[in-house]
């Protein structure tokens, strides 16, 4: 294959593929910069493993499983274990920095949840997957998905009310 038309086609995939890598990524560590290094991964592990999809259904998993993957790696990592982050201030009129406030404090309720509470969450409401679909990508009974959103979510109004977080 010409290497125009493979450029093409690995555009076309990040074009279908990146923003469900990038938007899950940033769900599980909650940052920028490594939303944006566990993108690159996935990615260069989709070049160096070059898998062969069955259909549309089949690619998004295998997107959806190593960016998770890539996630866990992330935190386990010693260079995250010894490092602090920065904190971003950017000024904004009061109206847009009152939006910036609700998504900051929403974005710090999501944080204070488990990784992998907040992995279901993103699963099931940003990338509208089902619990069947969920529980098949996690390797958990769909019972199991549809109880720990449950918990998920009570945790979330907790947190938002102003609650701290409830005994698990």
């Amino acid at each position: 294959m010409p290497f125009a038309e493979g450029q093409q086609d690995f555009d076309r995939l990040i074009e279908r593929q990146g923003p469900l890598v990038y938007k899950l990524a940033f769900a599980r560590c909650g940052n920028q910069a490594d939303a944006e290094d566990i993108f690159q991964q996935v990615f260069l592990r989709y070049l160096t493993k070059k898998p062969q999809f069955a259909d549309a259904e089949h690619e998004k998993a295998w997107f959806i499983r190593v960016t998770i993957n890539r996630s866990k790696s992330l935190f386990s990592s010693a260079f995250r274990r010894h490092t602090q982050p920065l904190e971003d201030n950017l000024a904004a009129d009061s109206a847009e920095q009152e939006k910036q406030e609700d998504l900051a404090d929403l974005a710090a309720a999501l944080g204070r949840l488990p990784q992998d509470l907040r992995t279901l969450i993103h699963l099931f409401y940003y990338e509208d997957l089902p619990c069947a679909e969920i529980a098949c990508l996690l390797n958990r009974r769909e019972g199991t998905v549809r109880m720990q959103l449950t918990r998920a979510r009570r945790m979330l109004q907790e947190i938002m009310t102003g609650g701290d977080l409830p005994n698990r």
